[in-house]
């Protein structure tokens, strides 16, 4: 049986673009079919595509991603995943970014102790910029808060002509539709401060 060579892209929400993933698993000569893509953190492994795509792998198989953190960012989670698949599976891995992490080469005692060193190395480093990046925004939120930055939908005020009009509606003088053009606001909050106002 041939094996075959999978790539996989993640991004972490429908916002970011995949585009450089998939076109570094394109110039490794991973036909479109066999790529993999997902739009979710890398948090856990909960992944539609990233299960399909282990589903799929097979003994001798090759397994390509662009960086060790497209894999996910949890630093355990990811050598219990390389391992997963490199020892149970017997598939390869190959990580672009990083040639050091691959597989298939050095699979002598030696070589498997340097991939998996590396992996350990980077798998922490990933966890950790992580870390980083939600600590930074939790002191940027706090430094905001701190200078009087409003986050949230702005509020906005009940129109002028809004007792009036409504007046003119329920005695069916004007059509609701009428009053929502004429108080130039979207129907959800019309009814909103029409709830909030009269019921």
């Amino acid at each position: 049986m041939n094996s075959k060579i999978f790539g996989y892209a993640r991004v972490s929400s429908t916002e970011q673009n995949e585009i450089r993933q998939v076109n570094a698993l394109k110039e490794f000569g991973i036909a479109d079919r066999d790529i993999y893509i997902d739009k979710r953190s890398g948090k856990d492994f909960n992944r539609e595509q990233y299960n399909l795509l282990k589903y799929n792998l097979r003994e001798n198989d090759l397994l390509v991603i662009l960086s060790i953190d497209r894999l996910g960012r949890n630093y355990e989670m990811i050598v219990n995943e390389w391992k997963d698949i490199t020892k149970n599976i017997k598939s390869d891995i190959m990580v672009i970014d990083m040639p050091l992490l691959d597989t298939r080469n050095n699979k002598d005692l030696l070589g498997t102790f340097i991939s998996d060193l590396i992996l350990q190395i980077l798998s922490y480093v990933a966890e950790q910029e992580r870390a980083f990046i939600k600590q930074r925004q939790k002191e940027g939120i706090s430094n905001a808060l701190n200078n009087g930055v409003k986050f949230g939908r702005p509020r906005i005020k009940k129109p002028q002509d809004f007792d009036i009009l409504i007046k003119k509606w329920k005695n069916k003088e004007l059509k609701t539709k009428e009053v929502i053009n004429l108080l130039n606001l979207k129907p959800n909050t019309f009814y909103s401060f029409l709830k909030k106002e009269y019921y």
